[in-house]
C-alpha cells in the first residue's frame, strides 16, 4: 500500500499522557486542598503541600513496577500518599471521609486552555485516547469535567502495568490493532515519550513550562528529536493538517 498523501505521516492513533500534559494537575490539586488545609494546617502552603504530594508518585508507583507490589490503581496509591504526606506534616486531625474527599482531587481536575479545542481538531482525523498511569474511573471523572472527547481510554489500568514500563506502550498499539510507528504518544515529559520510543512508537513534545510551578526545571525543552516538538496542541493540529 503506498503512502495516504492525506495523512503522510501513516499515524492512525495519538494516545496523550493527561497529568501535565492534557490537565493542570498542580493548579487543581491545589484548588481542592486549600479548604482541607485552611480546616488542619492553615500556616500551611498548599503548594509545599501539592508538590510533597506529588513527590510521592513516581516512588510508589515503583513499587510495582520494579514486582515488589501487584499491580493496584492510581486512586489506591494516590490516597496512601495522601496519608504519608499527612504525617509528614504532622496533620493528625482530619477523618476518613475527609481524607477519601481531598483525594477524589485528581477527579477535579481541569485542562490546559489548548486542550480541549485541540482534541476536537485531531479527533476529526484520528483515534484519540489518554495513555495515562491514572485509572479507568479517573480518566472518565477528569474528561466529564473538562470535556476531553476521547474515543477510548486506555493506559496503566487496561494492561495492569504503569509507564514507562514498555508493555504499557506496545500493549495499546495491540489493542487497536495497529502498528508502534502509527501509534503517537503526546507528552510534556520527555522520559516517557523516549520509553515510547523504545518500542517503536511515534512521539511528540509539547512544552508545559508551568507544570511543576513558576520555578520548574524539568523537560523545559525536547531532550531529543521527536516527530513532533510544539508549544501546546493547537500547533500539533496545525502540523497534522486538522482544520479550526
Amino acid at each position: 500500500m503506498g503512502i495516504d498523501p492525506t495523512n503522510p505521516t501513516g499515524i492512525k492513533a495519538f494516545v496523550f499522557d493527561v497529568f501535565g500534559t492534557v490537565v493542570d494537575w498542580r493548579s487543581g490539586v491545589a484548588r481542592e486542598a486549600q479548604p482541607f488545609l485552611n480546616r488542619h494546617a492553615p500556616d500551611l502552603d498548599v503548594s509545599e503541600f501539592v508538590d510533597a504530594w506529588r513527590r510521592e508518585y513516581s516512588p510508589a508507583m515503583e513499587e510495582v513496577r520494579s514486582g515488589r507490589r501487584p499491580y493496584v490503581r492510581l486512586d489506591v496509591l494516590h490516597r496512601e500518599n495522601l496519608v504519608k504526606v499527612l504525617a509528614h506534616f504532622g496533620i493528625a486531625g482530619a477523618c476518613e471521609p475527609e481524607i477519601d474527599e481531598l483525594n477524589l482531587a485528581w477527579h477535579r481536575l481541569d485542562p490546559w486552555p489548548d486542550a480541549v479545542d485541540a482534541l476536537h481538531r485531531l479527533k476529526r482525523r484520528f483515534i484519540i485516547a489518554p495513555l495515562s498511569n491514572g485509572n479507568i474511573r479517573l480518566m472518565v471523572d477528569i474528561a466529564k469535567r473538562g470535556g476531553l472527547p476521547w474515543d477510548a481510554v486506555l493506559g496503566a489500568e487496561v494492561v495492569r502495568a504503569y509507564k514507562p514500563s514498555p508493555r504499557v506502550y506496545s500493549e495499546t498499539a495491540e489493542i487497536l490493532a495497529i502498528a508502534p510507528r502509527e501509534l503517537c504518544l503526546v507528552a510534556a515529559h520527555n522520559n516517557d515519550l523516549a520509553a515510547a520510543r523504545r518500542v517503536g512508537l511515534s512521539t511528540a513534545f509539547v512544552r508545559r513550562p508551568t507544570e511543576h510551578g513558576p520555578h520548574q526545571t524539568s523537560d523545559l525543552k525536547a531532550d531529543e528529536a521527536w516527530d513532533f516538538v510544539v508549544d501546546d496542541l493547537h500547533e500539533l493540529a496545525t502540523q497534522l493538517g486538522c482544520a479550526r
